[in-house]
């Protein structure tokens, strides 16, 4: 799974982990997390030096995480820098506070968005991210 982790990116090693969590997954704990999140997040993470890498988290059809755009339409482009997707993902920043302060911006469906935190948390609570 190396080859989620970009140079610079603390997210990365998040996403990577991610990773290895969808895939320990039982065939039927996957497509569990698929039913109940039935979308594609598109993840555009800006580091310290403004150099942007994107992500895509399919929880869709495949239930992986990949570097680079996702092969299907987004239902959600997430936008944040590198420290804002850290915090989120170890629960010190709520996505929503995070929203509402312009720390992270969303394209395409707002709502779905919100499904981001529970992938996030059941995934730390898995891997202990």
């Amino acid at each position: 799974m190396s080859d989620i982790k970009v140079e610079g990116f603390k997210s990365s090693e998040i996403l990577a982990a991610l990773a290895q969590v969808f895939d320990s997954y039982s065939e039927e704990e996957k497509k569990s997390q698929i039913k109940k999140t039935n979308g594609i997040f598109e993840m555009r993470v800006k580091n310290a030096e403004g150099k942007e890498a994107v992500w895509t988290i399919d929880l869709k059809s495949t239930g992986t995480v990949y570097k680079g755009a996702p092969k299907q339409k987004a239902n959600v482009t997430i936008i944040m820098s590198d420290e804002t997707f850290q915090q989120l993902a170890e629960g010190k920043l709520d996505g929503q506070k995070a929203f509402m302060t312009g720390k992270l911006k969303t394209k395409g469906n707002m709502m779905f968005a919100t499904k981001l935190d529970g992938i996030l948390k059941a995934a730390k609570t898995k891997a202990k991210l």
